[in-house]
């Protein structure tokens, strides 16, 4: 069936917010600027204050979840399901996974390039899938576990790339970039417990998904917001890029901000776009299907690895392509994206043998005809 002119809208804003999201990140950690009292010219390397704008932006789910319910309830026939009464309470340890997860990766985002960023995301199905038949007691299919072996070919297929290059871009070393790579990786363990801890606890309160992600930006920016306090006077050394060397320096970030307003409009893109990437996969999942959420994720590392070499903020790699490849067949593998193609071709094999088992029956018909 074709799509409708609001179908392709839902998948196109998914499809460039999603990649916005990542590429917005990436070039806020590009500006050098000076920053609090006359401090030397240097890299926005502010991780911490990107994810709290981040999490502003899945608050903001929560205020659009509340329009469109009030608009709902005007009219004559409301459809909208808000979901039953629940414990906010029970989105805080998922948020807390979200909190550190997102953190480590925006540091790790500073150390290699966007393109290996989103692709090495791609690990999450690995610690998902097992936490899942650990905690979840699931059993996955013998395809899943294909899956999972043919991701963990992928990642390290990536990972080489970035091995053999001697560097992800020009302003990396080969050790900030296999730290970075492995930062993300370790990241993903966190987001796997994530998702498992939403599925047991959460998700069986029926909670419409703009609000839960709503709920979760909420504990997520208040709770870091908090922390950026502490954070301001715990001195890491060389692991900070900022003056001062502490764990993070939200002052040194907005001196920044002021000297150079640019790195203003690339945060204002993570958060707004976090916020239309999530109304539009929730949106894509309800009028068209899950399975095509899930395609248009994997698509927006193709866009963002083709924007970054347009760009000229990394270099081709066709390693990395192989990589890319690899990890689309093992996400497409535990996702399931197959069966749709094995039930047609199944389909199809059957017809034809039928076809072959009709043809003596019409041959004889024909033959009885012609004489």
């Amino acid at each position: 069936m074709a799509w409708t002119k609001y179908q392709l809208f839902l998948a196109g804003l998914m499809l460039t917010t999603g990649s916005l999201n990542t590429l917005s990140a990436k070039w806020a950690d590009m500006f050098s600027a000076p920053g609090c009292n006359d401090s030397p010219k240097h890299t926005f390397s502010h991780p911490f204050v990107q994810a709290v704008g981040m999490f502003l932006g899945e608050l903001s789910c929560l205020v659009v979840f509340h329009i469109l319910l009030c608009y709902d309830r005007r009219r004559p026939e409301p459809s909208m399901v808000p979901g039953q009464s629940f414990n906010p309470l029970l989105f805080l340890p998922p948020a807390l996974c979200d909190m550190i997860g997102t953190s480590i990766m925006y540091i790790a985002l500073n150390m290699t390039s966007a393109s290996s960023f989103q692709m090495l995301r791609g690990a999450v199905i690995i610690f998902t899938g097992l936490l899942s038949v650990s905690f979840l007691g699931r059993r996955l299919e013998p395809s899943q576990w294909i899956g999972i072996l043919v991701t963990i070919l992928g990642l390290v297929v990536v990972g080489l790339a970035d091995f053999v290059s001697g560097h992800g871009d020009d302003s990396h070393k080969l050790s900030e970039v296999i730290t970075g790579d492995l930062l993300i990786i370790m990241a993903q363990i966190i987001v796997a417990v994530q998702m498992v801890l939403e599925e047991k606890f959460v998700y069986k309160h029926n909670v419409h998904p703009l609000k839960a992600v709503g709920t979760e930006g909420f504990f997520g920016f208040v709770i870091l917001s908090l922390l950026l306090i502490p954070m301001f006077y715990i001195h890491v050394g060389n692991f900070s890029d900022n003056p001062r060397q502490v764990l993070e320096d939200a002052l040194d970030a907005f001196c920044q901000i002021g000297h150079k307003p640019l790195i203003l409009l690339a945060l204002l893109g993570n958060t707004v776009s976090i916020a239309f990437f999530n109304f539009a996969g929730i949106s894509v999942t309800k009028e068209i299907s899950a399975t095509t959420r899930m395609v248009l994720d994997s698509l927006r590392t193709l866009v963002i690895w083709v924007v970054s070499l347009a760009l000229g903020w990394e270099k081709f790699l066709g390693l990395q392509i192989l990589g890319f490849i690899i990890l689309l067949v093992g996400t497409a593998l535990y996702n399931g994206l197959h069966k749709p193609l094995m039930a047609k071709l199944t389909c199809c094999s059957g017809s034809q043998g039928a076809e072959e088992e009709d043809a003596p029956e019409r041959e004889g018909l024909l033959g009885r005809e012609d004489s």
